[in-house]
């Protein structure tokens, strides 16, 4: 959260991306793992101001965790040690925003993105149900706290992981226009 609050500020650490390039070459040592959208205008080095190396990043658009996603994340924690895992939810999220169009208007999706949007529809509907105005927002915060707990709850190695205090899983929402990440107010794990 420190490196987001440099980068808000437009403060980043200055690097040098070539040194150390050699030493990564034979291994890896992230500080966290994050899930997070695939939207072109979130990256989530950036967002923490981290170098090459520090971030082991997932994305799907929606950052929903899938099968994929979630081998990929155990793989994060099993072999690389990270020690922490990061949903990375984004305002006006394109995906979600689908996701709610579809609830609403019972539209119709082509290829696999009707995959994607039934992913996300458990969020949308515990927004609409909360009441709450702003149903966009609502539903990506929904979104970060059932992956959150998708995940916390994936046996063996993330839910071991969590128990042992191992990792902890937290989730934040970045905002595109400011570039801040909110923290969602659930995080598992120690």
């Amino acid at each position: 959260m420190a490196g987001n609050a440099r980068y808000v500020a437009n403060q980043p650490t200055i690097r040098d991306f070539s040194a150390g390039r050699a030493a990564r070459a034979r291994s890896q040592y992230p500080v966290a793992a994050v899930l997070s959208c695939s939207d072109s205008r979130v990256a989530p080095e950036f967002a923490f101001d981290q170098g090459a190396g520090d971030l082991f990043v997932v994305r799907l658009a929606g950052n929903f965790a899938n099968d994929d996603g979630i081998a990929s994340l155990e793989y994060a924690v099993q072999f690389l040690k990270a020690p922490l895992i990061m949903v990375l939810g984004h305002t006006s999220c394109g995906a979600i925003e689908a996701a709610i169009k579809v609830w609403q208007n019972n539209a119709s999706l082509p290829g696999r993105l009707p995959q994607l949007v039934n992913s996300l529809q458990p969020a949308v509907a515990i927004a609409q149900a909360s009441g709450q105005p702003d149903l966009l927002e609502k539903a990506i915060n929904e979104s970060v706290r059932l992956t959150m707990t998708r995940l916390g709850n994936t046996v063996p190695v993330l839910a071991n992981a969590v128990t042992s205090h191992q990792i902890r899983i937290v989730g934040g929402v970045y905002d595109l226009p400011t570039g801040k990440v909110n923290l969602v107010e659930r995080s598992l794990g120690g």
